[in-house]
């Protein structure tokens, strides 16, 4: 059994996600909007807390007690829906900006540095997934076939590219770290599983799986590859031991 670290939409948001990695028999630890959201979702393998996304500080802590109630931390998932956060920052209105920087840019920054201190103090072998599912900016919808749709606001567009652009950064540490595996995953707007979420993270949990068959540690090349939801994950390996 996997014990999975969650970070992305807090719950209750992200619960059918949270509920599909649980239902593959791992053992998920999610954030969740407050300490009163928080006590409703404990149950026998979905566990949270509430923590405050412009804090490093609290960053670790949500580290610290993942590994207390979890006792390992095996796989973690940081995940960007574009989708879900156009509806919480629809504009770029001043009075936002600091909320949604905080939410889409400076909490994945501090929770993949504070994670990276962790790994390197560990040394244990983990699986890191980041995955982003992607929705048009006004550009996109300019200058495709996605007319007729609202497309998101600059901020969530920014964030979206600095997600990204993260995560393609963290992906070279598996350079001078030879247990630390790392994907990364796209759901585009046009992806068959991109209204469906239990789909999204049955890909991952099959992900997660082929990742752990690796006969050898990955190479920056292939864990800096973008793989695309649904399809299969680029290794450049032999999968079986």
């Amino acid at each position: 059994m996997a014990n999975t670290l969650f970070i992305g939409k807090d719950l209750p948001d992200s619960l059918e996600f949270a509920e599909s990695l649980a239902d593959s028999g791992r053992k998920v630890f999610a954030v969740s909007k407050s300490d009163a959201e928080a006590a409703k979702f404990d149950s026998e393998k979905i566990f949270t807390t509430s923590w405050n996304k412009s804090s490093a500080v609290s960053a670790h802590s949500v580290l610290i007690r993942a590994e207390t109630k979890l006792e390992s931390i095996d796989e973690v998932i940081f995940y960007f829906d574009s989708n879900y956060f156009c509806t919480k920052f629809e504009s770029d209105h001043t009075e936002e900006i600091s909320n949604a920087v905080d939410t889409m840019i400076n909490a994945f920054f501090y929770s993949t540095t504070e994670l990276l201190h962790r790994i390197d103090q560990i040394k244990e072998k983990i699986t890191v997934a980041f995955v982003v599912r992607q929705y048009p900016s006004k550009l996109e919808v300019l200058t495709s076939k996605t007319g007729g749709i609202l497309p998101a606001s600059p901020i969530v567009n920014a964030a979206e590219s600095a997600f990204c652009s993260l995560a393609e950064a963290f992906s070279t540490n598996v350079a001078d770290r030879n247990y630390l595996s790392v994907i990364l995953a796209k759901c585009n707007y046009d992806n068959e599983f991109y209204k469906n979420e239990d789909g999204i993270a049955d890909w991952l949990v099959s992900a997660f799986d082929t990742v752990k068959l690796l006969k050898n540690p990955q190479t920056v090349k292939h864990a800096s590859n973008w793989n695309k939801v649904g399809g299969k994950v680029q290794t450049g390996f032999s999968l079986f031991k």
